[in-house]
């Protein structure tokens, strides 16, 4: 019978995951809800590709804005 994780491990086992791009474990992951995921290092260096105010962020798969 499985074990029933704690919410703590539910958070840790969400948080520890590769980012997409550059696949390096990350604790945080920018999500869009189409599914997209990037890291904040990730999405730093390619801004300019993203966004063009630095207040919202434009995901590259389904064209959605998000803020950050």
């Amino acid at each position: 019978m499985e074990e029933r994780l704690s919410r703590q491990e539910r958070k840790r086992r969400q948080r520890d995951q590769p980012c997409p791009i550059c696949r390096r474990v990350v604790p945080f992951l920018w999500t869009c809800p189409c599914g997209f995921q990037i890291c904040d290092r990730c999405l730093r260096a390619e801004a300019w590709g993203y966004t063009c105010n630095n207040l919202t962020w434009t995901c590259p798969d389904c064209g959605a804005i998000r803020s950050f």
